[in-house]
This record gives C-alpha cells, structure tokens and sequence, in this order.
C-alpha cells in the first residue's frame, strides 16, 4: 500500500511586527531577553526597511507554490523561530494521518547549525507526538541545476544596472556561522563556493568572490571574509562597481533588505563603488517548479 506522505516546508520566522521583535529576539537566544541596546538595535534595522519584513508572507507564498506543484501531497510549515513552529507543523501532519514526512528546508546549503539543526527539532517533534513513520529532510540543493540556472539569469539580468565593465565584480554571500562549524569538517562554507563556483561557469564571469554577511553578536569568531571587507578590498584594487548575489538567501527579508540593501550600498557608496543586488527568488515560478522538483524526487525515494 503506497504510503501517505506530507511535505515539511521549514523557514527561520520573522517577528509579525515590531511590537512582536522582542518576544522574536528572546526566541533566538533560547529564552533569554536581548541586551536594551540589541534590541534597539534590532528594531531601528526592521523600521529602515518599512516597520515589518516581508518575510512571512513570501515563506507561505513558496510553501503553498510547492503543494500546487506536488499534485495532491498536502505540506505544512514549520518555522524555526515563529509560529507556526516545526513541532507545530509536525503535529498538522500527524493529525492529518501521515506515515512519512519530507522535510525541506528553504535554505541551499548544509550545516549542522542550519539544516541539521532544523532535522533534530523535526525527529524531536515526532518523538514528542509518538509518530512512528519515516522522517526524512533533504540535506542540500546548493547545486541544483534549476538552481544554478535560475541564479544565473539573476547575474546577468543584473550587470547591466552597474554598466557590466571589466572592472565589475560578482559577490557571492550567505549568512555567516561561528567558524568553530569548520573544524568537524561542516561542507557549509565548501558548499556555498561550490554554488559560487558553478553560477559563475554558468554565466562565464570574469571577476567573483565569496563572501559572508549577517555575523552574530558574540564573542567567537565568525567565518569570513565579510561581504563589507571584500567590498573594501575590490575597491582598493580599483573596483568600481558590484554585484551582490545572496545565493544563501530565498527571500528578501531582514539580512537581504538591511544588510545588503542599505548597510553594503552605503559601505560601497562611502568607497566610491556602486553597488546593485540580485532580485531575491521569493515566489517566482521558476523557482518553486525547482524546489517543487526536489521535493518530488524525495517523495519517490524508497524509505
């Protein structure tokens, strides 16, 4: 008897609005309230993007774009730091009277910081609610081919708005992690330079880096270059002009629209370099046929 699966489409969460950043911050640090001057911080970022992130309703967008595309297999969304939570989607499941879940989490590349971390709080829910089904979550997608080609057209269709000159320079970033992920041997950083790697064979660049964003605020080291420290060096190697490719991200939300948007252009404009992003995958449909496509290549992997 084939088997009743659903599909676990996790993101990290957003908080709703700013009256809702404080509860999102705690969640983050696992319980315990941001600094007065983080969380200042924090809220003085989401107000230069317009009071609130688009984030929530892109991630439902690409969640109910996958199930069109899964002909009759139901998903349910689980967020890591914002309801619905994982365990809460997990419970949706299992109350529908699944016996396999597929888990697939909107971010390309490993880590058992990121990934990993998103399939132990899935095992742990299942746990939790007595499910004896399978339990799988996709480990990557950094390379594939739909992928690379879609990023690839977001490149090209970029240059031209910074002239595309000999000089001009191609980013390829993610959010950084702590570099202590290094010494297991973690493909995290080794992945995204393979997408970075393969995007820019694809478009025949001349001239790309790798670099990372969004660190956090502790006191332990963070893997690096940071994208504002490559930005620095082009410019002093006569750069004028940059693309910024933030093929470790899917949707604008905070750490694209901030960190990108206004913190790197401003850093750039300060250097005398123009600097122009790549348009976020969100819900475009070339996209979701992608993920649509991996997910279904999980779905008729035998358990």
């Amino acid at each position: 008897m084939p088997d009743k699966a659903g599909v676990l489409v996790m993101a990290y969460g957003t908080p709703r609005d700013l009256d809702d950043v404080e509860a999102y911050y705690t969640h983050i640090r696992r319980g315990k309230p941001p600094p007065r001057e983080f969380l200042e911080e924090l809220t003085e970022r989401y107000l230069a993007i317009g009071g609130r992130s688009p984030l929530y309703g892109i991630t439902r967008a690409q969640q109910q774009g996958i199930e069109a595309r899964l002909e009759g297999v139901k998903t349910y969304l689980g967020q890591k730091h914002q309801s619905p939570f994982i365990s809460d989607g997990v419970h949706a499941a299992v109350s529908d009277g699944v016996d396999r879940i597929v888990g697939l989490v909107l971010a390309p590349h490993y880590s058992t910081m990121s990934i990993g971390d998103y399939t132990r709080r899935v095992e742990s829910a299942a746990r939790d609610v007595g499910f004896e089904g399978a339990v799988e979550v996709v480990r990557s997608w950094h390379l594939e081919p739909g992928y690379i080609r879609w990023l690839s057209a977001r490149v090209q269709e970029t240059l031209p708005a910074v002239g595309n000159g000999e000089d001009t320079c191609v980013i390829f970033s993610a959010h950084s992690l702590p570099t202590k992920i290094l010494a297991t041997g973690d493909p995290y950083a080794d992945q995204l330079a393979e997408t970075a790697a393969a995007v820019a064979a694809e478009t025949g660049l001349q001239r790309w880096r790798v670099g990372w964003q969004s660190a956090g605020r502790t006191e332990e080291p963070w893997i690096g270059p940071d994208i504002l420290d490559v930005v620095k060096e082009l410019a002093s190697e006569g750069a004028r002009s940059v693309v910024v490719c933030p093929c470790g991200f899917v949707a604008d939300h905070l750490e694209v629209l901030y960190d990108v948007d206004i913190e790197a252009k401003r850093a750039a404009e300060d250097l005398g370099v123009e600097l122009a992003r790549t348009r976020s995958p969100n819900d475009d449909p070339e996209f979701l046929d992608m993920l649509a496509g991996v997910v279904s290549g999980a779905l008729d992997q035998t358990t």
